[in-house]
């Protein structure tokens, strides 16, 4: 397992975890029983978590996607919910990692190819 695949994986574990204690613990919703709120704000982070234990690549894009839903989410959380904005940050920073992690064999990849002086020089 490469590098940036274990980070990317620390990442969506971290998400999965913090949506537990925020809504679980930490923040609980009025509304309903937080178990449920906990459970459907970690829905997302689920086929990218069952793909890692099965080992598939496309588990880091899956994790990626996810990421995007809980980057726009903590944004509208830190604009709006003053109580919620510690966590909202905690929130964005992962879903960063998660994404950059995710893509970091890419951007290598692509960061390498620039590096390269034409051959026809």
């Amino acid at each position: 397992m490469s590098l940036s695949r274990k980070y990317a994986l620390l990442g969506v574990v971290a998400l999965f975890a913090l949506q537990w204690l925020w809504h679980g613990l930490l923040l609980p919703a009025t509304s309903a029983a937080p178990w449920i709120i906990a459970s459907l704000f970690s829905l997302p982070l689920l086929p990218s978590l069952l793909l890692h234990l099965l080992r598939r690549p496309s588990a880091q894009f899956w994790g990626g996607v996810a990421a995007l839903l809980y980057f726009c989410h903590g944004i509208a959380e830190a604009w709006t919910v003053a109580q919620a904005r510690p966590l909202a940050w905690v929130e964005l920073s992962l879903a960063v990692w998660t994404i950059v992690a995710g893509n970091w064999d890419g951007i290598k990849a692509r960061l390498s190819k620039r590096d390269k002086p034409p051959a026809n020089v």
